[in-house]
């Protein structure tokens, strides 16, 4: 974990597609404006009878830029996402420029690639063999890496960490230790897209997490972090790239985006969906130890909220017991949807454009909020100049993590 000694790691580029936005300056020009597209999705094998799932679905990508034409037939949507994504955040970062066995990829995500093998399965029915030879390889989350790293040239490592719905910013720790441990000079944390199924929408349905259909008429009100009128998450469809390296190893074509500088990773030993006040705030509270910043020195958190009963309540809780209840907060899933294996990724990207921006993006749907005493946004706020700011990720199996940004040098 980082120390005072520590070199400082930085992030140098990133690319994000969403269903609000694709490329950095799309997404962050929807996220600043607090557009949405929430609907009953659409996509073959999300939708079941008359069971209607809520949603944000990614536009159609047309041509990717690297994929190889016969790939776009071959690859999942999941990795045809990852492929677009790190395209734009490869070249921010002018990664041309670094030898590829210099070079490190983690993809943050597990179980990938459910509706892709619903549909496989009602294709073929029961004549297997007309099952297409690429699904031995689709239907694995490391052909993520196989993909990536055959595009871009990737030589250093590669692998998958799963962290459920923390899979993105465990992507971004596990990458940052990378770099500071030496084993690449740039590493790459992908928070991938998670191509969910009827089945797995029932399933968290069921459970309680996936909002339900009362809002079926009117999507737009459906997804809404830390009010009262919440009844779990609403999924979104995305991806984000974040390029993490050390701070002055060579010279990068623009001025980073922030400093990681302090994170945490701290495990419940719970395998239940129930959020711990302990965990997470332990998670926070080694987090700001380690990036030597005062809970009084952050300004503003990019907290997990995820639309949850149990799940708000906790983490307000756990701000407010670690001193934290002075910081600004907004949420970014009421804009964008819950990415699941992505939402820790794309909410760092969504930190760190805030951070250049200098503003902070509306929380939509926030009507009556769940505790009083926050420095709630509501309508979009001009003229924050971040200095540290902390990101919070939680997932079933109770995974907490916590990540400290500041401004850079």
């Amino acid at each position: 974990m980082p120390s005072a000694s520590s070199p400082e790691i930085v992030v140098s580029g990133l690319g994000v597609t969403s269903a609000i936005g694709r490329g950095r300056d799309a997404f962050k020009r929807a996220l600043m404006g607090g557009e949405h597209r929430f609907s009953v999705m659409q996509r073959p094998g999300r939708q079941h009878g008359d069971t209607r799932f809520l949603g944000a679905e990614i536009p159609p990508l047309g041509d990717i830029a690297r994929l190889p034409r016969s790939w776009q037939r071959t690859t999942s949507l999941s990795a045809q996402v990852a492929v677009a994504t790190l395209s734009e955040a490869w070249d921010d970062a002018a990664l041309d420029t670094v030898d590829g066995h210099r070079i490190g990829l983690v993809v943050g995500g597990s179980n990938l690639q459910q509706r892709e093998t619903l549909l496989a399965r009602e294709r073929c029915g029961e004549q297997l063999e007309h099952l297409r030879p690429s699904y031995g390889l689709s239907m694995l989350d490391t052909d993520l890496c196989g993909v990536c790293t055959s595009v871009f040239g990737i030589q250093g490592f590669a692998m998958t960490v799963g962290g459920a719905s923390a899979s993105g910013q465990l992507a971004v720790l596990e990458a940052a230790e990378a770099v500071k441990a030496g084993r690449a000079d740039v590493c790459i944390a992908l928070g991938a897209l998670m191509d969910l199924s009827y089945w797995e929408c029932q399933g968290l349905r069921a459970m309680g997490a996936m909002g339900s259909a009362r809002y079926a008429d009117q999507p737009e009100l459906a997804c809404r972090p830390f009010d009262r009128a919440r009844d779990g998450f609403i999924f979104g469809e995305a991806c984000a790239a974040l390029i993490v390296e050390r701070a002055g190893h060579r010279r990068i074509p623009r001025t980073p985006y922030a400093q990681l500088r302090g994170w945490s990773v701290h495990m419940d030993a719970n395998r239940n969906p129930d959020p711990s006040l302990d965990g997470e705030m332990r998670a926070i509270q080694q987090a700001l130890d380690r990036a030597g910043v005062s809970p009084r020195d952050i300004d503003y958190v990019n907290p997990h909220g995820s639309g949850s009963q149990a799940g708000d309540e906790t983490e307000l809780n756990a701000l407010r017991n670690c001193g934290l209840g002075h910081a600004t907060l907004n949420s970014t899933k009421s804009i964008t949807g819950h990415g699941l294996t992505a939402a820790g990724a794309v909410e760092v990207a969504a930190t760190l454009l805030q951070f250049e921006a200098e503003a902070l993006h509306p929380s939509l749907n926030l009507d009556t909020p769940i505790a009083d005493g926050f420095d709630w946004v509501i309508g979009r706020r001009n003229g924050a100049r971040l200095r540290h700011a902390l990101t919070l990720s939680f997932g079933f199996g109770g995974i907490n993590t916590a990540l400290c940004l500041s401004r850079a040098a």
